[in-house]
Parts: structure tokens; sequence; C-alpha cells
């Protein structure tokens, strides 16, 4: 690991992990879609956070729809803000 800018405890190590996140495939996910890359380039998408004393990578400050469905409670779908929401964070 290397240490960066926010980082809770510099210099040490931290797990990472698998993250997924869904867009819809059409116009407005597609630009969506590029804005995120754009963000994840600048090291925005994700953070380091301190678990009981373990540094853990997890999502950033830019909400991200990590389920299909059980609506905006969730992290899912259907919640018709979302990319309108995502869009003006990014």
């Amino acid at each position: 690991s290397c240490s960066k800018v926010g980082d809770p405890r510099p210099g040490q190590p931290y797990k990472g992990g698998n993250f997924c996140a869904f867009l819809p495939d059409n116009k407005e996910g597609q630009k969506t879609a590029m804005l995120l890359k754009k963000a994840f380039e600048q090291g925005l998408t994700f953070r380091i956070k301190s678990f009981n004393g373990e540094e853990k990578v997890t999502w950033g400050l830019i909400p991200h729809k990590t389920s299909w469905d059980g609506g905006k409670a969730r992290n899912g779908y259907p919640d018709a803000q979302y990319l309108r929401e995502v869009c003006t964070v990014l």
C-alpha cells in the first residue's frame, strides 16, 4: 500500500475488496459511466477507513448502486432520481 491524502493511518497496510455497481444501459447510464471512470482515475471512487483498528478500502462519497433491486434504501433500483443525483455529485 502507499499513503495518500485521507488515509487514516498513513504508511500502514490496508485490505482491498471486490466492488460492483450497476448502471442502466441507456444514454444517461453510459454518460454516467464515463463520469464515474473519470472520478475513478482521479482517485475519488474509494477511500480507506479504519474498522476495529484495521484499514480497509470502502466506497467514497460518490453514491453507487450496488444492487439491481431493493430500491434506494438498499442502494438499488428503482430510484428515479439516482442518475441525476450521481451526475450532480460528479
